[in-house]
């Protein structure tokens, strides 16, 4: 394991979106504390999903796991993509990098700004609502985890992209509908059987409902159950983006 080269190549990551901190971590958490403002105020008092918790701090854990897996997604996507459009991926794959280490440096980039922004949010929020805390060490795990199998899917996206509207496309027809129909908002329990049969099959649903129950001690679904879930993502993804960078698809000729 070449720790210096993973370093370094992490490091040009963190570089590369801290450079435009504006965009990449001050925007999504001013367009999560909106979704707080807006959603909290107008449903606040009128709806209860679990017993004792106000609908606010309900939406707080919800609004914290979208914003990062959103954010580790799109960092590692973003950053392949523009590699590849602006012909600069050649210098980063010439080094003798193993795909083990290119793809813990991109993902342990994207768990960075994930968490980065995750933090941010959270700080905000606080100040908005009271939110309690019940265990800390899932809270986190669920943080890395989640933001881990984000930035693996958003390499397996980077890698098949060939330019910007297919990243897009990606974002607006799977990643966004997943993460809004994952229980951000609501309990899936709230919804009618068909519908909620149909979001267990749903990847976010257990990022977001193990998430929610480190701070509740309350969730949807068995928290070992989501954690299982998680784990299985984690270790399909990663099989399949060093699969993909062993067998060089789609890029030794970008």
């Amino acid at each position: 394991m070449n720790w210096v080269a993973t370093y370094t190549l992490f490091k040009k990551e963190i570089s590369r979106f801290s450079k435009v901190w504006m965009q990449t971590v001050v925007a999504p958490v001013v367009t999560a504390m909106l979704y707080l403002l807006v959603f909290g105020h107008v449903l606040e008092g009128r709806v209860e999903v679990f017993a004792g918790v106000s609908y606010s701090a309900f939406l707080i854990p919800g609004l914290l796991m979208m914003t990062v897996i959103q954010n580790a997604f799109a960092n590692t996507s973003s950053s392949l993509i523009q590699s590849k459009v602006m012909g600069s991926l050649i210098f980063i794959m010439l080094p003798p990098f193993s795909e083990f280490e290119f793809f813990l440096a991109y993902v342990g980039a994207a768990i960075a700004r994930g968490l980065a922004v995750g933090f941010g949010v959270f700080l905000l929020a606080i100040f908005y609502v009271k939110v309690p805390i019940d265990n800390i060490f899932i809270v986190i795990a669920f943080a890395i985890l989640g933001s881990y199998v984000m930035g693996a899917l958003g390499m397996i996206a980077g890698i098949w992209a060939e330019k910007f509207d297919q990243i897009a496309a990606f974002q607006s027809f799977i990643i966004m509908p997943l993460t809004f129909l994952s229980g951000v908002f609501y309990s899936i329990k709230s919804l009618p059987p068909i519908w909620y049969e149909l979001s267990k099959w749903n990847p976010f649903f257990y990022m977001i409902d193990g998430f929610r129950y480190g701070f509740f001690g309350q969730s949807d679904q068995p928290i070992l159950v989501s954690f299982a879930a998680m784990l299985i993502a984690a270790i399909v993804l990663t099989v399949i983006c060093i699969w993909m960078f062993r067998s060089g698809y789609k890029l030794r000729d970008s």
